[in-house]
């Protein structure tokens, strides 16, 4: 699974008209944020972060990953996030060494 991938599918959803947002991703020392323009006067911080998330919910259906969303500054129309899709930590296959966290031991219920 390639979080590029993940990315485009998320920018592209929110940047659709009917979002009245506009985000672009930019990577400061490793760190991805996430650079929110709001196009409708109407939409304030609460409604845009809602509109992420759903956006984000969409992008990840279907694969393990979750996001973490962290507001860091606010210009005039201009929202600023430390923005990630974070990959479980937890192993997601047997890779033979007989560990004691070994994932043929876990109940999948």
């Amino acid at each position: 699974m390639e979080l590029d991938l993940v990315w485009d599918s998320f920018l592209q959803s929110i940047n659709r008209k009917e979002t009245g947002l506009s985000a672009y991703k930019k990577e400061v020392t490793g760190i991805p944020f996430l650079y929110v323009s709001l196009r409708l006067d109407t939409a304030d911080r609460k409604q845009a972060e809602q509109i992420i998330k759903l956006c984000a919910a969409k992008a990840i259906k279907g694969k393990r990953l979750r996001i973490v969303m962290e507001y860091v500054r606010e210009e005039i129309d201009l929202l600023v996030y430390r923005f990630r899709f974070l990959v479980p930590q937890e192993k997601m296959f047997c890779c033979g060494n007989l560990c004691p966290d070994c994932i043929r031991f876990k109940n999948p219920y």
